[in-house]
């Protein structure tokens, strides 16, 4: 069985980096968020890794989602007077996963210290994207092999 890995992003700094979404969150933030929460489970699901998502909140409380109803994909909205890179350090110091099989998301250059402080790993929004897209293509890749398996089939 393959070591847990443990992918934590940092929303509001990934949305803010990625043009598409920086452009939709002006218009609607929550659909924003819920976009960046289907590419986290993207990861989750094809990669094989646990995935947190930290978005700053409103409330006293922190609020913990589970949108695809299994604990290894989380979305954390942190309370009010505890900010995202607050919640992301505490989870790779003491999150369920050792540090060093932990990979932050952020373009923030004291979240990525304080991470690869605690051996963890980091990468920017702009990496994430570019490991998006190469999972794109390798799906699109499998489809076109399906299809041609499929109408070889159909033609024999």
């Amino acid at each position: 069985m393959a070591a847990v890995r443990h992918l934590v992003i940092d929303g509001p700094n990934v949305i803010q980096a990625w043009p598409e979404l920086r452009a939709l969150a002006r218009r609607d933030r929550e659909a924003a968020r819920a976009r960046l929460v289907k590419v986290g489970l993207k990861l989750h699901d094809d990669e094989g890794w646990r995935v947190t998502l930290v978005f700053d909140g409103r409330g006293a409380e922190v609020q913990l989602e589970y949108p695809a109803r299994v604990e290894t994909f989380l979305v954390i909205r942190t309370p009010d007077g505890r900010t995202g890179d607050d919640v992301i350090e505490r989870l790779v110091a003491r999150g369920p996963v050792a540090a060093e099989a932990c990979r932050a998301v952020s373009a923030d250059r004291a979240l990525r210290s304080t991470v690869e402080a605690a051996g963890g790993e980091t990468i920017s929004p702009e990496e994430l994207a570019a490991w998006v897209e190469r999972l794109a293509e390798r799906a699109g890749r499998r489809l076109t092999r399906h299809q041609r398996e499929t109408e070889a089939t159909w033609r024999s």
